[in-house]
């Protein structure tokens, strides 16, 4: 069977996206249907962790309380004490630590009265350092909970820059169904250099992934200019040669403003796709940018490399070569993923890159959104979790019935 050779898709998603005879996927990406088990392991462990640090404050005083109650008199529990308030000033709500605080102090004032050493200097003074321990801890929960507050102040508005800058595409877009993803490298950030749009127009589906040179708000300044630029030019042009060229306009015109370095040396690698309404072909442009990748129905691979090199975006005062884009089959059943570095330069422990043709071949997927969240999550899981740089994915089907 040839990839693309699906008449039936009902029976080929109730076969589990795989066909009679097709290899067998990948164990560690094979697994797409549904929530990885990877995934469920983390979740279940951050549950865990949670519930134990928000018992860790009873916990101690338990702890305390016993040991005072079996050991000799003047044994003390008065550090497990002094550290429950403490714990729960991080954890807690105010009622909430000022409650441990004052359980605190009624435990120790009634086993000291037990003992009969609440008249001993040392006692009165392990009671004095614990009710001062527990005032602090309810300062520190204030302190912590006005932090909070802004964090998630910030969150919202980097959350809100993402959807207005990268907004994220519809599932279903003339016919063919969409996904992206996008993964930034610094931790607590959405948003980075990296960036992807799609845009409907009377030529067909166009797309663009790309990767701004630099970091922080230089390259996200950068990114907003060509997505905009990019859907105007892509509802407008005639070809993706001259979509291309608006960009490099735009990126030109935005060098000009910029001081320092980026004045000169800004620039934007991207490859731009576009799917004509009612043709099998899928027509790449690519400016510096990895290839993609074409995933046939059957699990079979094929990158999409350009012919010719071509300098990315932004670079045009260096030479100007023609833009030319090039053509390939994109069959019913097929997935066309485009990506950033962040994915290929992906490294593990031992300083190996992440190869999402090796990774990737074989296998295969019902729609888009498990192809990208499998992907992810194995990126992730080859890396360690620390990313060392953005990475943004997107993935487009054409569906069976689609000619």
């Amino acid at each position: 069977m040839r990839p693309g050779d699906v008449e039936d898709e009902g029976a080929y998603a109730r076969a589990g996206g795989r066909l009679p005879g097709d290899p067998v996927p990948d164990p560690g990406l094979g697994e797409a249907a549904g929530v990885l088990p990877s995934e469920a392991e983390q979740r279940r462990r951050l549950l865990y962790g949670r519930v134990l640090i928000r018992l860790l404050p009873v916990l101690l005083i338990v702890v305390a309380v016993l040991y005072d109650l079996l050991t000799p008199r003047y044994f003390t529990a008065g550090p497990l004490y002094t550290a429950a308030p403490l714990v729960a000033a991080a954890v807690y709500s105010r009622r909430g630590t000022v409650l441990t605080g004052v359980t605190v102090v009624a435990a120790v004032i009634g086993l000291q009265l037990g003992k009969g050493v609440i008249h001993y200097v040392d006692s009165l003074t392990e009671l004095i350092s614990i009710a001062t321990a527990a005032a602090l801890a309810v300062v520190v929960n204030t302190f912590v909970r006005r932090a909070g507050e802004r964090l998630v102040s910030v969150r919202e508005i980097a959350e809100a820059a993402q959807r207005a800058v990268l907004p994220e595409p519809a599932e279903r877009i003339g016919g063919f169904e969409i996904a992206a993803c996008y993964e930034a490298a610094q931790a607590d950030a959405f948003i980075g250099g990296d960036l992807y749009a799609v845009q409907d127009s009377p030529r067909g589906i166009r797309l663009i992934v790309g990767d701004v040179r630099g970091k922080g708000m230089g390259a996200v300044a950068a990114v907003a200019v060509v997505i905009g630029a990019f859907r105007e030019a892509a509802e407008q042009e005639a070809t993706l040669e001259a979509v291309a060229q608006r960009l490099e306009r735009a990126l030109a015109r935005e060098g000009t403003r910029r001081e320092g370095l980026d004045a000169f040396e800004g620039f934007t690698t991207a490859v731009l796709a576009e799917l004509p309404h009612g043709d099998g072909v899928v027509r790449i442009l690519n400016r510096g940018h990895p290839p993609p990748l074409l995933l046939y129905a059957d699990g079979t691979l094929r990158p999409l490399p350009a012919r010719e090199s071509a300098l990315p975006l932004g670079m045009g005062e260096l030479g100007v070569w023609p833009d030319r884009a090039e053509e390939a089959p994109f069959p019913g059943g097929a997935t066309l993923l485009l990506y950033t570095d962040g994915l290929s330069e992906a490294r593990d422990a031992r300083g190996e890159f992440y190869d999402p043709h090796e990774r990737l071949a074989g296998c295969v997927f019902r729609h888009p959104t498990e192809l990208l969240g499998t992907l992810a999550e194995d990126v992730r899981r080859h890396s360690g979790g620390g990313m060392a740089d953005d990475m943004a994915l997107l993935a487009v089907r054409r569906p069976c019935h689609i000619l």
